[in-house]
């Protein structure tokens, strides 16, 4: 009881402190940084975020689009193109979707990767991150995902309360689950779903089509339509979005935050094209960061 009252207190305090600021606006052109010790910054530092697809077929999604052998010579031609156009944004830390506890791991594979004693994986991780982290020069990659069980979520909780895919098929609400996918489908043993590619598509065109505005809005109201799923008061997929993948996100970009250390920080994050909605969304309202496009630098040109 005493822990709601003071949460009502802190609640009613940043209220009021809201309600009766007066004078003008902090500039937009200045942030703080995320250390308390950290004077107010002149400028804000900048972050990019390239949505990506799973490149080595994980199967990690409920859905999941089957992608050819990276690699295989003409793919790795891509993705040195690719790697050349994003090296134009000048990163000066590129963070990729690991949970920060595999940093030790990672940082081996990646000093294996700059002495020539490491083979990359086909995965975005490596074929990316590394390969441009190497080009860039950079004595590390970041890790800033958080994909770990939530301390704060109780360990013995039901299934059923976050099951949003099982409660719509049960309740007559697969038309909150989306309009399926084109393209040809396949399931494998273990019940995921693989949308087949009906054409070859270059690495630079793909992650130009993904990293779309249109798509990202599009990514978002997949979330918020997710969250509906339910019934009087069972809200399973409010619940997952809730404290399951939105807090992911929030704590992505926290783990962002505490890798930038002054104004001129050129950040690239690159992670799952899933994670664009509500991680975009996060980074454009806190204002802490300059946000630039992908797109700025992709070009769809041919390559040989």
């Amino acid at each position: 009881m005493k822990a709601l009252v003071k949460c009502q207190f802190y609640l009613m305090t940043l209220f009021v402190a809201v309600l009766f600021t007066v004078g003008p606006a902090a500039s937009d052109n200045r942030t703080d940084l995320s250390t308390g010790d950290t004077p107010l910054m002149t400028k804000k530092p900048t972050l990019m975020i390239l949505g990506s697809g799973h490149l080595a077929n994980w199967g990690a999604d409920r859905i999941n689009y089957r992608m050819d052998d990276v690699l295989a010579p003409k793919r790795q031609v891509e993705l040195q193109a690719l790697a050349d156009q994003l090296a134009q944004f000048k990163p000066t830390k590129i963070a990729v979707e690991v949970d920060e506890r595999w940093a030790p791991k990672l940082q081996e594979e990646y000093n294996g990767y700059l002495k020539d004693s490491f083979q990359l994986e086909p995965h975005e991780i490596h074929q990316i991150g590394f390969r441009l982290a190497k080009d860039m020069g950079h004595p590390k990659v970041y890790c800033v995902d958080y994909f770990r069980d939530d301390p704060i979520v109780r360990e013995d909780r039901e299934d059923h309360l976050t099951d949003w895919g099982t409660f719509a098929e049960a309740n007559d609400q697969e038309h909150l689950l989306g309009s399926p996918p084109t393209g040809k489908m396949t399931e494998d043993e273990d019940g995921k779903i693989w949308i087949e590619p009906e054409k070859y598509e270059p690495i630079i065109d793909m992650y130009v089509r993904i990293n779309q505005d249109e798509k990202i809005r599009t990514n978002l109201r997949d979330y918020l339509r997710i969250a509906r799923i339910g019934l009087q008061d069972q809200y399973p997929g409010a619940n997952w979005v809730s404290h399951f993948w939105y807090p992911r996100n929030l704590k992505t970009f926290v783990n962002l935050t505490r890798i930038t250390e002054s104004e001129d920080e050129r950040i690239l994050l690159i992670i799952g094209a899933g994670h664009l909605g509500f991680l975009k969304q996060i980074a454009e309202d806190s204002e802490f960061y300059h946000i630039e496009s992908p797109l700025q630098y992709l070009k769809t040109e041919k390559i040989d």
